[in-house]
This record gives structure tokens, sequence and C-alpha cells, in this order.
């Protein structure tokens, strides 16, 4: 496949090796060859070993953990594209780290992503695409085209193909996420209940209330991030008392950080399916009850239809 106006180079950060090959595999290209490594003090030092001028330079890195690593790979890849001349960079970004920093918190605290977002448009990044981003206000942070893509369309042919819909709900996990539910509950046609929780701190939540009958539906609760998973074993406990017959998670990105794996596989959760934006670690791979959609077939459709010129957001109509 080749652009509208140069030939397509996808670079590869050491977030989400997998990935990145198979967003590759879907584009019939190979990836690029670079060097991305560190020196014995740790700085990272990148070398692009193909001829990259003129070309529509697609960099694949995920700012997961170890966020700021990756994130500094992303600064560099791009500062070394930039001093190759490419014709045009695109930060491919499946999963934003930071995202969650969207807003003061509090007094003298800063918006992180606010920073993040000039840190990658100063290095010289063209255009972003994104997944599932924690808040859509954060496409206003960037002052360069930015995409915001969705698993939804990944989420919803999986969903119809396990599961009887006549007998599903789906369930937000709080208040904040009823658009993100409501969306794809229209999408699969079927009713919507909320969980009530107050958070008394970070990575902590106590259930409230539930509202909606969930009692005798298969309960599909749907978020962008499960880090802690708290709130998602909290959740699944208040279904289950109000008669849920089963309790399943659909979450766009596992982060899935500390002993999250152990408390999911130990938990009322019959299954939490999330996407690969970010690459798994050991003990997400082992647990029984966590499986893995990939999401890199719709990326690469997303780099071809960007580097071919054609609208982006029809692939969700």
């Amino acid at each position: 496949m080749s652009a509208k106006s140069g030939s397509i180079k996808l670079v590869a950060g050491n977030s989400n090796p997998a990935l990145a090959q198979q967003i590759a595999g879907g584009l019939g290209l190979a990836l690029t060859k670079a060097v991305v490594r560190r020196f014995a003090d740790m700085e990272i030092f990148v070398e692009i070993q193909e001829n990259v001028r003129g070309s529509d330079a697609f960099i694949i890195q995920s700012t997961s953990f170890p966020a700021n690593d990756h994130l500094m790979e992303l600064l560099i890849i791009t500062d070394a594209l930039r001093r190759s001349s490419a014709r045009r960079i695109t930060a491919v970004i499946p999963y934003f780290g930071y995202a969650r920093q969207d807003r003061k918190s509090g007094s003298r605290t800063p918006i992180s992503a606010k920073l993040v977002a000039n840190l990658i448009t100063r290095a010289g990044v063209d255009r972003v695409m994104t997944l599932d981003l924690h808040a859509g206000q954060i496409q206003g942070f960037f002052d360069i085209p930015t995409d915001n893509l969705y698993a939804s369309p990944v989420m919803v042919r999986d969903i119809k193909e396990r599961f009887d819909l006549a007998n599903v709900m789906v369930v937000s996990p709080d208040v904040g996420g009823v658009v993100r539910a409501r969306g794809l509950a229209k999408r699969i046609n079927t009713p919507l209940a909320i969980i009530d929780k107050r958070r008394e701190r970070v990575g902590e939540s106590e259930v409230m209330n539930v509202i909606g009958e969930v009692a005798g539906h298969t309960c599909i609760l749907v978020d962008d991030i499960v880090d802690s998973g708290g709130t998602l074993v909290n959740a699944a406990d208040a279904l289950i008392a109000k008669g849920a017959r089963d309790v399943y998670a659909y979450i766009s990105h596992g982060v899935l950080s500390g002993g999250a794996a152990a408390r999911i596989a130990a938990s009322k959760l019959k299954e939490l399916v999330i996407t690969d934006s970010i690459l798994p670690t050991e003990a997400v791979v082992r647990a029984p009850n966590i499986r893995t959609l990939s999401i890199a077939g719709l990326i690469a459709e997303a780099i071809g239809r960007t580097a071919a010129e054609e609208s982006v957001s029809s692939l969700f109509d």
C-alpha cells in the first residue's frame, strides 16, 4: 500500500511490538528498519536505517508502562524522522498515557494530558491517531489534527458472536461512563443500567447503588480503562447481589497494574475482555478469565485511509 503522496513507512517503538507487527501485516507492509535502544545510563538512542525522505511516516507507540520511557521513545523517534526529511509524521498512540490527568483535580495541580500533547506537537508530529481517549476533550489539547478511534466495532462484533442479546444488559460502572455505555447498548439494541459509586481516593471505589433492573440478565460492564480492577470487582459483586445471571466486562485499555490480574481472576467476573492497545503482561496472559481482542485491523484500516486522504470517521458510522 502506498500513500497518496509518497510511500508509507511504519516505525515501531518498544511499547507493543506485537501489535505493530500485526498492523504492518494488515497493511501488507514490513516495519521500517530502525534501532530503538538504550545506552548504559538508560538514555534512549534511535536510528532509522531506511530512507524515509518524502514518506508518510507512522510511529506506532503506546505510552503505557513504563509511561515516561515510552513517551520519550515516541518523541525521539519523531525527531529522528523529522531530521530525516519525512514528509508527514503521524503518531499512532493506541493507549494515550496521562489521559486521566485531563483537568486540575485540586489546587496547584497540573493538567498533564495537555503538557504531553504540547510535547508531542513540539517534537514535530503532524497528526495524532489514538484509541478511546479517556476524555474526548483531550483532542482539543492538540493544535494538530487528531483522530480518536473507537474499539466499539470490534467489541460489538465479539458480543454478537458470543451472547444471546435478548438476555444482555449493558452496564456503565459509573455515571461518567454513561455516554460510552449507552452508545454500545444502542449498537446491540439492549437495555442500560448504571452503577452509582463513590470514590474515596484514587484506585479505590465503593459501590452505592445499581440503577436498573439487572435480575436475570447477563450484564456487560463497559469502560475505557481498567487499572487496579477495584471498580470492576465491586461492580460485579453489586450486580450479582442484585440477581444478575453473569457479569462480563469489555474494556478498551487493560492497564492492569500491580495485582490487578490476580484480583480479576479471583472475582465474580465471568470474563474481562480487553484490547491489545497495551502489551499484556505475563500475569494478564495467565489469568483464566481475561481475554484479549486485537485492534490491529481497525488501526491498519485507519492508517490506510489517512495515507490515502480518505475519511476515517466513516469507519464508525
